[in-house]
């Protein structure tokens, strides 16, 4: 039988719902739990490795102690190999941990590692292998993702996803594996509405098309036209005394220029009769704002992944989508993003799978102006 390996990073998209946009930082994790924000790595670990432990309850996890996975292995009643001294401090960790346990793992020969975090967790995996770039070491490895920002091709679709694509290699069936781009971005310059995207270099992830996520891609500089019709499209559909909770993207940005407002690129704001009502708000102030107002949600499709929810909006949290109901969600994007899927499906990850079963279907797509494609849904 091949070997498990597993890392959680324990303050991975705790950031997200507090609009901080990421954790990276050596005081933003404290800011979000000042804010309010709950641990989600361990949660979304948990999801992955309950189908695994289905498949195979007798396997033993090689992990690190309590939060970075031992307490996530144990929870699903799977033996956890614990390499002794990591984390440190079992009340803080950091990213010198994970890369230690990475390179650790690698030196145990791990068939597989699994990991829950986001794009830096994924860089401090690449980084263990080298003191250079990272070129494709030899051990496979799969993201759980639990990050807010996600850009690096080595996660899978959701945690779920995860968990069978690992049960699968482990459990000796034929699944190759390829290079898969690692992608980080400045969260500093991120939080301030700029995107500084770099390539660090390359993981060995198992080769399941249809359950690994693409990286992300940008917009198309001819995308001009349609974004301009895309904002005079959901202006005109507005409707008086209703809260229009706009999502982050360059696409959503052109109904914000529409009207004439100014609006945060990366956050989450929120519009009724044509005013700014709050900008870059978190879950919290959204939750209050729609208690006793009829809303509508707007959101982008990413890039070259598809992803409509659980990719750098989680502000627009499970609760949040069901108070404000299906029927009330839009769904904008260029038609270069739509023909970029190449007929793969929109997705979404909110972190609560029986709405994301929900979600699954059909949607209309705005695409411009007097324009839209019905397109699918899947998750």
């Amino acid at each position: 039988m091949k070997t498990l390996g597993l890392i959680v990073n324990p303050i991975a998209g705790m950031g997200g719902r507090v609009g901080l946009k990421g954790t990276d930082g050596d005081d933003t994790h404290q800011k979000a739990l000042d804010l309010g924000a709950k641990p989600l790595a361990g949660r979304r670990a948990m999801e992955a490795l309950t189908v695994i432990s289905g498949g195979m309850p007798e396997l033993t996890v090689i992990t690190c102690a309590v939060r970075m996975g031992e307490d996530v292995v144990k929870a699903c009643g799977m033996s956890a190999h614990v390499i002794a001294g990591i984390p440190n401090d079992e009340r803080n960790t950091t990213s010198s941990d994970t890369r230690r346990a990475a390179l650790e793992m690698q030196k145990l020969g791990v068939d597989l590692l699994l990991f829950a975090g986001g794009d830096g967790t994924a860089r401090d995996i690449c980084d263990a292998s080298s003191s250079k770039p990272c070129a494709a070491p030899q051990m496979p490895v799969l993201g759980i993702p639990s990050g807010v920002k996600m850009h690096s091709g080595v996660f899978a679709l959701t945690p779920r996803r995860a968990g069978e694509i690992a049960l699968k290699f482990i459990g000796e069936q034929a699944i190759d594996v390829l290079d898969a781009e690692v992608m980080d971005i400045d969260e500093e310059a991120f939080r301030e509405g700029r995107v500084s995207a770099t390539l660090y270099g390359y993981l060995r992830t198992p080769a399941a098309q249809d359950g690994i996520q693409s990286t992300k891609a940008g917009s198309l500089p001819d995308e001009d036209a349609d974004l301009e019709g895309i904002g005079r499209q959901v202006a005109a559909d507005m409707m008086d005394g209703t809260l229009y909770i706009i999502g982050p993207g360059t696409t959503t940005a052109a109904i914000s220029e529409e009207l004439g407002i100014e609006n945060t690129l990366l956050g989450v704001d929120v519009v009724r009769n044509g005013d700014l009502l709050a900008k870059d708000a978190t879950e919290t102030t959204l939750l209050e704002l729609t208690e006793r107002a009829p809303a509508k949600i707007v959101v982008s499709v990413i890039g070259g992944q598809g992803y409509i929810f659980g990719r750098g909006n989680q502000q627009i949290s499970p609760s949040l989508i069901r108070r404000v109901g299906k029927e009330n969600i839009t769904v904008v994007a260029t038609r270069s993003k739509i023909l970029g899927l190449g007929g793969r499906p929109l997705l979404v990850d909110t972190g609560d799978a029986n709405l994301d079963e929900e979600l699954c279907g059909y949607t209309k797509v705005i695409t411009g102006y007097q324009q839209s494609h019905i397109y699918r849904v899947s998750c």
